[in-house]
């Protein structure tokens, strides 16, 4: 019987949990039986990682079904652990709204605080609010101001959703999950997979140190440049916000048209 961390694989039919860091106890999620080493003896298919490449695929073809039609969209990222009475989440609120009302489909994470709070601004546009959530030990109600609601049981394949239908990432105060969205962003961008891709950050008080320790560090030291840092905009105004993404796609536009348009000349001159 295989062991990762000293924990012995699922056995058929027996029911499992896990706990965090805080020992609280919750369900075991399919991420977790993913990257579990598979037991080779007396595992039923449906126990095997042959079986969770097809769930893998069905889950990929259901985001697309779902999300294949959104037209522009924002995405919003942050802390699940803000109140409605602090004032990011009122900020969140606002830059939902704005998007919204420029026309773009907000998406989150689906959950409370800063994810509640984009879905929310979205809602008092009239614009279409997504919320693209995932399995957790424990239980994660989605917010109430959602349109289209998908939960997710692996994170690779929700991330990819959230950055496949979105022309914008905008990242508020948040923890660990933030932070891996955040560097997610930065390194699609940084490396040529996304191209134009704006990455807000809001919250200049928040970022200040994160910041700073990439130019005294990261950048010092030589494993990453200026340069890398200027593909992220740190902004405390909303309405900064919506004018940046809004640049941004007109950029993009007037990018894709002049590619066109140079594509149609020469394919012209190579009739000639």
């Amino acid at each position: 019987m295989g062991y990762i961390t000293g924990m012995p694989n699922e056995e058929p039919g027996v029911k499992h949990h896990t706990a965090d860091s805080a020992g609280r106890v919750g369900r075991r999620t399919e991420d977790e039986r993913l990257l579990w080493t598979p037991d080779p003896e007396g595992a039923s298919f449906t126990q095997t990682d042959t079986w969770r490449v097809l769930r893998i695929m069905g889950e990929f073809v259901e985001g697309f079904e779902e999300l294949a039609e959104l037209g522009p969209a924002v995405t919003l990222f942050g802390s699940a652990r803000i109140g409605n009475d602090e004032p990011t989440y009122g900020a969140a609120v606002e830059v939902g709204r704005l998007l919204g009302e420029a026309g773009f489909t907000i998406i989150t994470g689906g959950g409370p605080g800063i994810m509640e709070a984009g879905n929310r601004g979205a809602r008092e546009a009239g614009a279409p609010s997504v919320g693209l959530s995932i399995e957790l030990p424990f239980e994660q109600a989605a917010n109430p101001f959602l349109d289209v609601s998908i939960e997710f049981r692996y994170f690779f394949i929700r991330k990819t959703m959230l950055v496949k239908y979105a022309q914008a990432f905008v990242i508020f105060p948040g923890g660990f999950g933030t932070m891996d969205e955040l560097f997610e962003a930065l390194t699609l961008t940084q490396t040529g997979k996304v191209r134009n891709f704006p990455v807000v950050l809001f919250g200049s008080d928040y970022w200040r140190g994160l910041l700073d320790w990439l130019r005294s560090t990261m950048v010092k030291e030589g494993k990453a440049t200026s340069a890398d840092l200027d593909l992220m905009t740190v902004t405390d105004s909303p309405s900064e916000v919506r004018d940046l993404i809004l640049g941004s796609v007109r950029n993009q536009s007037w990018s894709a048209k002049r590619e066109e348009r140079a594509r149609e000349e020469t394919r012209k001159a190579l009739e000639k």
